[in-house]
């Protein structure tokens, strides 16, 4: 009679025989690999955060040289992400003509809200339409 045991599960196995395991080789290949891919990702993402910021300080520049016609009602810090984002994504279009006519259409977008802000007299009235006061 041969000696079994129960494993984990429940389910009889010989006592003598040993499980199998990934080989050695297998082992070191998927470690290399991990090892690669973490590099790349390291050097991906540190190329697009250095272009994501260049390109975001332009708008900033831009969003600061538009804030000197804010009157004391201005666009709230919603519109003003909103420009920051159309303005960055017109500035990473591939063809220069293109991306200089989106940056201007954000541009002006965003100078008609601040002139539709600006409109407004009063306080209430002001921040009763979306814009913000002071």
């Amino acid at each position: 009679m041969v000696n079994k045991q129960k494993n984990l599960l429940g389910f009889l196995m010989p006592s003598d025989k040993r499980g199998q395991g990934m080989s050695l080789n297998v082992v070191i290949i998927a470690a290399l690999a991990l090892i690669v891919l973490v590099v790349l990702v390291m050097i991906f993402t540190g190329r697009i955060a250095i272009f994501e910021r260049g390109v975001g300080s332009e708008a900033k520049a831009e969003l600061q040289a538009l804030k000197t016609f804010y009157g004391e009602c201005h666009p709230s810090a919603f519109e003003e992400t909103a420009f920051m984002t159309r303005y960055t994504e017109a500035a990473a279009e591939d063809n220069v003509e293109e991306a200089n006519i989106g940056k201007t259409e954000a541009k002006s977008g965003f100078q008609n809200e601040i002139n539709n802000c600006k409109s407004f007299g009063g306080k209430s009235l002001c921040e009763s339409s979306g814009c913000n006061w002071g």
